[in-house]
Parts: C-alpha cells; structure tokens; sequence
C-alpha cells in the first residue's frame, strides 16, 4: 500500500472572546467601573462621616448636635474639598489595583506634580479673572476701594487661602475629570463623556446659594475648558493650577462675591454696580458677560500653543466598548 501524503496541519485558532453585558474588551464595562467607584467613593464618604463623628464625642460633643461645617473660611472649605478628594482619590486607588493600571493614568501623575503646567494655568488662571474684572471696571462697574486686612493677617490669610484654593482645585478637578473622565472614554468617547461630566460639574454647583442660571452656564463652560486642557496636556494639572489661580484671585485678592458668597478675609475690598449682565450682579463676575469672553479667548491661545492632543496618546490603546465595524 502506497504512503498517505503528509497533509499540513492547520495552526488551532484561539477561541473568540466572550463578551457580556459586564465584560467588554477592556474587561468590566466602563459603566460598571463608574458605578463601581462611585459606591467605593461613597463609602470613603461614609466612613469618614463616622469618624469625624466618633472624633466629635470624644472631644466631648453631643451625639445629638449635628457637626456643621462653613465653607466661608479657609479652614471649612479645606475640610470639605479635602473629604471630596480623598473619596475619589482613595476609590480611584482601589480601582487602579482593579484595572492593573498606575493610578497617575487618572489624569495626576506624580512626576508632573506642581510641575511647569501648574504653575502656569495657575498663572493664566489669575490673568483671567484680572482680565474680566479689568472688562468689568472699564465698562464703569467695578472699583477697588482699598485694602481689607492689615499686618501680619496679610501673610496668614494669604497662606491659609493659597493652600484651600489648591486643595479645592484639585478636589474638583480629580473628582469630575479624573477617573471618571478617564473610564467614560473607555466606553463613548472623550468629547461626549467631557459634555455629561460637564453638565454634571454644573448641577452640582446649581445647590450654591446665590447662584444664577448664567453663572452655572460659565461653570459648565469652565469644566468644557478643562476637559480641552486634559486632552491637550494629557493630564489635569494645568486645569488645577488655573481653577486656583482663578479662585484665589476672585475670593482672596479681589474680594469678590463667588456663587453669591462674600468673601471672608479677603486682601482687598471691592465695589459693583451697574448692569448685572456686566458686572453679574449679587452672583459676582462668574454671572457676567466677560467670563464666557475670556473662557473663548483662553482656549483659543490655548489651543494654539498646546497643538498635540497627549491624553489621545493613551487612547489608542485603549479600544472602546463599541465593536468596531467591517470595513467595505
């Protein structure tokens, strides 16, 4: 009997991949990874809560008073922009270890920490509000009418609302542009995932007392700007060092109304009147017409200084949760 020819074997393909509804290419969904860390931030939330409460009784406080905190001062806003970063710092932290991906990836990398970018969006963030109170002041409804604290305040006060501003600049950013910036990406894309965290930054500033419908449009225009810094930069802390440059400047140095909140130890005192379209009234310069005009110019000579997009360099390893379709 004749030989059988030795036919080739063909080479076993792999399996293809199974996919569910909480398993994507990227492993769990993006949704689930959001739902997820909003649950492990909410318990960070909680179980601060009860420790500041156990803190209180030990110290002699009745369990029935409730522990208020004013965010007016230096020293309340710091507690409750603190908390709000370390939530999500914390639940970012444990995320990371879940994903198996450094937690710098979150948009604050340490390498970068209080680096160059920071210290010029911090510079360009204080311009800013100079630029729009400069508007405001030519247009005859700002003056400055000297100085609010004398002495030795000057340097505590500065000190004590250079480092809040900071920490709310970072809470804010890392909170609405960090990991869930990062994770809604993953599964929609970056610009659609920047408008709904943006809308979101909005409401969340809507419960401010004093607050206008303009002003919460300049706050989602505010967040739509730092959406654009991340993509550009590839990381949030130009955006950090602009959201305290602009705060410090409009609360501290200024002294002018926030959200409608007067300020509290402020350097200088300040004046409005006139048209709140221009001066924007009760709520401060947030609610006027020059915050969206300088916004527009600020991401104009940004865009044309910063032309490469860095944050879409980690998106190309990242596929999205949407399968791609067969080309023609």
């Amino acid at each position: 009997m004749a030989d059988q020819p030795i036919l080739p074997t063909q080479p076993s393909l792999p399996p293809p991949p199974h996919y569910t509804i909480f398993r994507g290419p990227n492993g769990i969904r993006a949704g689930w990874r959001v739902i997820i860390f909003l649950l492990l931030a909410a318990a960070t939330g909680v179980a601060l809560g009860v420790l500041l409460t156990l803190i209180h009784l030990a110290r002699g406080g009745s369990k029935a008073s409730n522990i208020s905190i004013s965010g007016l001062t230096p020293a309340g806003l710091s507690i409750t922009e603190g908390m709000l970063f370390l939530c999500t710092a914390v639940a970012a932290l444990i995320m990371s270890r879940i994903e198996h991906r450094p937690w710098g990836n979150y948009g604050l990398p340490q390498r970068s920490a209080f680096g160059k970018d920071f210290w010029i969006g911090g510079l360009v963030g204080f311009l800013s509000i100079s630029a729009c109170l400069l508007g405001i002041f030519l247009c005859h409804g700002f003056q400055l009418t000297g100085l609010a604290i004398h002495g030795s305040t000057i340097l505590s006060a500065t000190a004590a609302w250079s480092l809040t501003f900071i920490l709310v600049g970072l809470a804010e950013e890392f909170s609405f542009r960090g990991y869930l910036q990062y994770t809604l990406t993953t599964g929609m894309g970056f610009w659609l995932s920047a408008v709904l965290l943006s809308l979101s930054f909005g409401l969340a500033h809507a419960n401010n007392p004093g607050e206008s419908k303009f002003g919460l449009f300049s706050v989602v225009l505010f967040a739509l700007l730092f959406c654009f810094v991340l993509l550009r930069r590839g990381n949030l802390w130009w955006a950090v060092g602009f959201h305290a440059g602009w705060d410090w400047g409009q609360t501290f140095f200024y002294g002018v109304p926030d959200s409608g909140v007067p300020p509290y130890h402020n350097l200088l005192n300040s004046t409005f009147h006139g048209n709140p379209w221009i001066t924007g009234g009760a709520v401060g310069p947030e609610a006027s017409i020059f915050t969206p005009l300088v916004l527009a110019i600020v991401a104009v000579v940004f865009s044309i200084v910063y032309r490469e997009n860095r944050y879409a360099a980690v998106l190309p390893a990242i596929r999205t949760e949407t399968p791609a379709q067969p080309s023609a």
